[in-house]
């Protein structure tokens, strides 16, 4: 049975303070000489406290049947609709299965290390399934086409963004799940995916247009443009690269576009990233976006996950990131989410940037990274905020669609939210498995109405 946070605090004030509860009860006079005011309980809009693992796998559950359930791995003929298991049989008129998701996206490749995580988290063997199962399906059509180049001649193949990537969103993220498939794997595995694994890291390395100073951009909506969304689509595959072969020069160039992206769009005062950056402006209009800011965060956890503590650049990394984490927890809205823009809390409460927020400051703490006493509290009371858009079918409410960069403020404060925006879902995979890590490594409890890390005896 799920118990509210305000339930257990009533009953734990019950059992310590047995006066507070008679006063409230016995229409006595609720003052500072009959009750504890202190300990009143407050109208809390999210449950707050500590939440049990139990219920932080009923989500990662509920979670998982529901895509479980509406993204088949399949091929069918899309005149005939009938299946297409040998592959053999393919034609122009292959199409992926209906589903209420694409199986090749940037955040579907989020989502396929939230299953890993998850997997590994909890020992549970249907997470990591899901996401190798769907993996290796995919390498194995880019097998095909790539043997039968007259079957993709236009570029119109079902797996066409794997085979030709066209930017970093189709190259980074599923690049990064790849690399983590094939090492959590077996060898066989490890050998379909590989050659996937060394096109889309050719792309981010070689094809995908950069600054002089080798800083990856794009040219898009203008010439020289950075987004700080794309230090996810790269770095995690970057440095994944890295340690998969041992090459630092993956190392290197991961370090590099933190540090050089830090450089240009990291706001020191307030710290936050803002959004996007046009080299050929001489003004930078700040639009500290959520999600662009859950990117940057994300992927300087995921590089200093596996970067060497020797590696030159470690120790800049680091600080940014401890800078860039300071900067959200003084911004996060009481409810325990984050607003659309961050500094403005006139916008609307977000749930994918709070999710991505919430696994990145759990990690980033259960690695020994930041602080814990400072911020097991604020990823407690992000994923308790989380866990509230999480409907009943195992959609996620509340999240932001696609959104490009703008210059004004009406282009975000409208952005549609939609239960079909993909970018909530590999977010609250990975939030919920790292929280349970974080609920094992440091017992929390209530010390004096507020949920606090123990220490001591």
């Amino acid at each position: 049975m799920k118990i509210s946070g305000k339930i257990l605090c009533v009953v734990l004030l019950a059992i310590i303070f047995p006066g507070v509860l008679n006063a409230q009860t016995q229409n006595r006079p609720v003052n500072d000489v009959t009750t504890p005011l202190y300990l009143l309980q407050p109208e809390y809009p999210t449950p707050y406290g500590a939440p049990a693992i139990d219920s932080i796998k009923a989500v990662l559950n509920k979670v998982y049947n529901y895509l479980h359930q509406v993204t088949p791995a399949k091929v069918i003929d899309k005149n005939t609709k009938q299946e297409i298991t040998d592959f053999s049989k393919l034609n122009k008129d292959a199409a992926f299965a209906k589903a209420d998701f694409r199986l090749i996206s940037y955040e579907w490749g989020v989502a396929y290390a939230g299953m890993m995580l998850a997997s590994q988290v909890t020992g549970e063997k249907h997470y990591a399934e899901y996401a190798t199962k769907r993996l290796l399906f995919i390498a194995e059509l880019a097998e095909f086409y790539r043997n039968h180049p007259e079957m993709d001649a236009e570029r119109s193949s079902i797996v066409h963004s794997v085979l030709h990537p066209g930017a970093l969103d189709d190259a980074g993220a599923m690049c990064a799940a790849m690399i983590k498939a094939s090492q959590a794997g077996n060898e066989v595995e490890a050998k379909a995916l590989r050659p996937v694994i060394d096109n889309f890291i050719d792309f981010i390395r070689n094809k995908q247009y950069r600054l002089p100073d080798g800083t990856l951009a794009r040219n898009r909506p203008h010439p020289n443009t950075l987004w700080t969304d794309d230090l996810f689509m790269s770095v995690p595959a970057l440095a994944q690269m890295g340690k998969l072969t041992g090459d630092n020069t993956y190392y290197d160039d991961a370090v590099k576009q933190v540090l050089q992206y830090s450089q240009r769009m990291f706001n020191e005062q307030k710290g936050l990233y803002i959004h996007g950056w046009v080299q050929g402006m001489s003004v930078h209009p700040e639009y500290f976006w959520g999600r662009a800011n859950g990117w940057v965060v994300l992927a300087m956890v995921e590089l200093l996950d596996v970067l060497p503590k020797t590696h030159p650049g470690y120790q800049g990394v680091l600080k940014k990131l401890q800078a860039h984490v300071k900067g959200l927890a003084q911004v996060q809205d009481g409810t325990g989410f984050w607003h659309q823009l961050l500094d403005r809390s006139d916008t609307y409460l977000e749930t994918s940037a709070t999710t991505i927020y919430t696994y990145s400051i759990a990690r980033a703490i259960n690695n020994g990274f930041i602080d814990p006493m400072a911020y097991v509290p604020v990823a407690i009371l992000g994923w308790n905020a989380v866990a509230t858009k999480v409907n009943s079918k195992g959609q996620i409410e509340g999240t932001c669609v696609g959104t490009g960069m703008g210059f004004d403020p009406a282009f975000y404060y409208h952005r549609p939210v939609n239960v079909f925006a993909a970018h909530g879902y590999g977010p609250v995979m990975l939030a919920g498995s790292e929280i349970i890590k974080l609920m094992q490594n440091y017992p929390m409890g209530i010390n004096e109405s507020s949920l606090q890390l123990k220490t001591g005896k």
